[in-house]
C-alpha cells in the first residue's frame, strides 16, 4: 500500500468555480453486484488523497446502513477527487476528476441511467474470477446508448482464481477493440489503479458546453435533510450557477434563490460558483419535495435558457404492492415518509388506497423485488414505521366484452362478473448468462414459467447467453432464486418489459366464513390456481387461531370453490360434571351447545391477527410456481 500512501500527497488542484471545462473528467463506474465497484472507489479516493486516513473505512461511499449490511449500492454517490496526472506527455498537470459510484443490481438500473447523463466515459469493471454477467452487459448498452467512451478494466486480479487473459479476449470480443487494451487492477491492493486513473484522464473527453450562454444544469439526483431541506444534485451543461443567485425550474417556473453552491468532495465543499462540465450540489432552502424534480433543468431566473435539457425517460413501475401501517394513527406519517423518500428515489411511485382487511394504507409501485424490499427497509427504518406489505403483482390490462378497458393493479381491482373478453399480461425479455454445463435446467426451468426461447449466443467455449420472452408475474416470486440454486449461484440474470401477450389468468379468492378476503385475493394463472389455492388455505389454516366456532378457509375462482380447510372449533367440556347417570343428559348438554354454536355462528366474525397477514403475504412457499 506504500504506492498509495505516496501519491496522496499530491498538489491541490484549482478550486470549484474556477475550474477549466479542459482539466475535467466526469466518468461513472459500471458493474454487476460485487464486482469491487465501492472497493476501487475508495483506492481512488485514498490515491488522489480527498479522504484521510483516519477517515477512510472500507465502502466509504455507501452512507445507507442497509447498503453496509448488505454488501450491495442502492444510491449513486458523485465524488469530485483532485488528481496530478503521473505519466504521459502531460506529466505533472492537475485535473479534477467527477466520479459517480453506480449500483450493480437490475432494480436500481434507474440510478445507473441518470447517472451516465452526467458523464462522458464509464469504467467497465468486471471480476477477473468471474468474467461479464448479465446486469453488466445490460449497463453497458446503456453506457454504448449514451455514447460514453468505455474503459474496460479486470479487477481482483490478485484473487487465485483470477484469469484475465480468457475474460479480457471475451470483453474485447463484446466491446470490439484488442485484449490488451483490458486494464487489470487489483482494487483491494490498490494496484494497477494509478495507471487507471491516468487512463481515465488521457482517453476521457473533456465536458463540452457554452460558457457564455444561459444556465442549464440538469438535477440527476436530490436527498431531503432535515434541517437544510431539498439538497438537489446537478451536472452544469451550459453557463455557470452563482452563489445567491435565483434560479428558475423549468418544469414547474419555481424561482428560489440559491443558499449554498458547492461540491462533494466527499463530503459537501462550498463554492462561490459552479461552471460548464462541473457535477454539485443546490440548497434552496426549499422544504416543498415536489419541488425538485429529477431529469428537470435549472437555469437562472435573470437570464433564462429558452430550451430545457432532455432529462430522463420515467421508468415504467414492474411490481405493485400494498403498503399499511400496522398502526392506524400513522397513515399521515407514511405519506410524508414516501414524499421524501420519492425525492431521493425517482422511481417509486404511489397512490392512496384502502382495504377491508388492512385499513388505509398506499399501492405503490416498484421496479423489482429488491427494490420493494429496500422501500419497505427504508420506510420502518428512517421514519420509525411498523408496515405490513400485500403479496407483489404486475399490472394487467383486460378488454371487456362491452368493448371497456380495465387496468389492474390490484387483484380487488379484478372484476368477478365474467363479462372478461382478454386478459393481457407484461411480458419481458430475460437474458441469462451462464456456464455451458447449467444449459439444459435453465431451459426447464424457464419452460415451466411459460417461457419461449429467443435464441443463444456462445461468449465463449464455455459460457452462454441465453435470451428468453418470459411473462413478469413468473419471474417475480421466485425465479431468480430457482436459477442460482440450479445454477450453484454461477447464471446471471437481466430483464427489461417488452410489451404485452395475450394469457389465461383467473383471480383466486379467498373465503373465511363465505367472506372474501381482499388482501389474500391474487391473480394466477389457471394451470397454477388450483395448486396456489390449496398452498395459501393451508397456510392460513394454521396462521388463523381457533374460534368459539368452526371456520371454514375456502380458496375459490369466481363462484366455483377449488379448496377448503376447516379451522375445528375450540370445544368446551360441557360434559365435565356428568361423571354417570343417564345417557339422555349428556345428549340434552351437547344438543345445548350446538345450538349456541349455530347463533355464534351466525354473529360472529373470524378475527385475522396481524402476524397471519405478515406470515402468509411475506411468504414465497404459496406463491405461484
Amino acid at each position: 500500500m506504500g504506492d498509495i500512501m505516496s501519491a496522496s500527497s499530491a498538489p491541490q488542484v484549482p478550486q470549484p468555480g474556477s475550474t477549466d471545462p479542459a482539466v475535467l473528467r466526469n466518468f461513472c463506474i459500471i458493474a454487476h453486484i460485487d464486482h469491487g465497484k465501492s472497493t476501487l472507489a475508495d483506492r481512488m479516493l485514498q490515491i488522489t488523497g480527498v479522504v484521510d486516513e483516519r477517515a477512510a473505512r472500507a465502502q466509504y461511499l455507501d452512507r445507507m446502513d442497509i447498503e453496509r449490511e448488505r454488501g450491495i449500492t442502492i444510491k449513486s454517490q458523485a465524488v469530485r477527487m483532485p488528481f496530478t496526472k503521473s505519466s504521459g506527455d502531460d506529466t505533472g498537470t492537475n485535473y479534477v476528476l467527477n466520479m459517480i459510484d453506480t449500483p450493480g443490481h437490475v432494480d436500481f438500473t434507474y440510478e445507473v441511467s441518470r447517472s451516465l447523463e452526467a458523464c462522458e466515459g464509464a469504467i467497465l469493471l468486471v471480476d477477473a474470477a468471474q468474467g461479464i454477467e448479465a446486469q453488466t452487459l445490460a449497463n453497458l448498452y446503456l453506457a454504448m446508448e449514451a455514447d460514453l467512451h468505455i474503459i474496460p478494466v479486470l479487477n481482483k486480479i490478485d484473487l487465485p482464481g483470477a484469469q484475465p487473459e480468457k475474460y479480457a479476449e471475451e470483453i474485447a470480443g463484446i466491446i470490439g477493440g484488442d485484449p490488451d487494451e483490458v486494464l487489470r487492477v487489483s482494487a483491494k491492493t490498490g494496484e494497477g489503479v494509478e495507471a487507471l486513473l491516468n487512463a481515465i484522464v488521457e482517453q476521457v473527453p473533456p465536458p463540452v458546453g457554452d460558457p457564455d450562454a444561459p444556465a442549464r444544469a440538469l438535477i440527476f439526483d436530490s436527498v431531503y435533510d432535515t434541517y437544510r431541506g431539498v439538497v438537489t444534485y446537478v451536472r452544469v451543461v451550459d453557463g455557470k450557477l452563482s452563489h445567491r443567485d435565483k434560479i428558475k425550474m423549468m418544469s414547474t417556473n419555481a424561482v428560489h434563490e440559491m443558499l449554498e453552491v458547492g461540491v462533494i468532495s466527499p463530503e459537501p465543499v462550498k463554492s462561490p460558483d459552479l461552471g460548464v462540465g462541473e457535477v454539485g450540489y443546490l440548497i434552496t432552502g426549499v422544504k416543498e419535495v415536489r419541488q425538485s424534480r429529477v431529469g428537470d433543468t435549472v437555469t437562472s431566473n435573470a437570464k433564462p435558457a429558452k430550451e430545457p435539457l432532455g432529462g430522463y425517460k420515467t421508468p415504467n413501475p414492474m411490481v405493485f404492492s400494498g403498503l399499511y401501517p400496522i398502526d392506524g394513527d400513522d397513515f399521515a406519517t407514511l405519506r410524508e415518509a414516501l414524499d421524501k423518500l420519492q425525492l431521493n428515489d425517482a422511481a417509486l411511485v404511489y397512490e392512496p388506497e384502502s382495504s377491508g382487511a388492512l385499513g388505509f394504507g398506499f399501492r405503490i409501485g416498484f421496479l423489482g423485488l429488491l427494490h420493494l424490499e429496500i422501500i419497505r427497509e427504508r420506510l420502518e427504518r428512517e421514519f420509525n414505521l411498523d408496515l405490513i406489505a400485500t403479496a407483489p403483482n404486475v399490472v394487467y390490462r383486460l378488454e371487456m366484452e362491452d368493448g371497456r378497458e380495465i387496468t389492474v393493479t390490484n387483484p380487488s381491482e379484478y372484476p368477478n362478473d365474467g363479462k372478461i373478453a382478454k386478459v393481457f399480461e407484461p411480458i419481458t425479455r430475460a437474458t441469462i448468462l451462464t456456464p455451458t454445463d447449467y444449459i439444459g435446467t435453465i431451459m426447464e426451468l424457464c419452460q415451466s414459467r411459460r417461457g419461449q426461447l429467443l435464441g443463444m449466443d456462445y461468449l465463449s467455449e464455455d459460457r452462454v447467453e441465453i435470451k428468453y420472452t418470459l411473462p413478469m408475474g413468473e419471474i417475480m416470486f421466485d425465479f431468480f432464486d430457482a436459477l442460482k440454486s440450479r445454477t450453484k449461484g454461477y447464471a446471471s440474470l437481466d430483464y427489461e418489459p417488452t410489451g404485452e401477450q395475450a394469457a389465461d389468468l383467473v383471480k383466486v379468492d379467498i373465503l373465511l366464513q363465505g367472506e372474501v378476503v381482499d388482501a389474500f385475493s391474487a391473480i394466477v394463472h389457471r394451470d397454477s390456481a388450483y395448486a396456489y389455492g390449496v398452498a395459501l388455505a393451508g397456510k392460513l389454516k394454521e396462521l388463523i387461531p381457533r374460534q368459539q366456532f368452526e371456520v371454514p378457509i375456502q380458496a375459490a375462482i369466481g363462484a366455483r370453490i377449488i379448496a377448503r380447510e376447516n379451522i375445528k372449533a375450540i370445544r368446551k367440556d360441557v360434559l365435565a360434571k356428568c361423571y354417570g347417570g343417564d345417557i339422555s343428559r349428556k345428549r340434552k348438554l351437547l344438543e345445548k351447545q350446538k345450538e349456541g354454536k349455530k347463533r355464534m355462528k351466525m354473529v360472529g366474525r373470524v378475527e385475522v391477527p396481524q402476524e397471519a397477514f405478515i406470515a402468509a403475504l411475506s411468504t414465497g412457499d404459496a406463491t405461484p410456481k
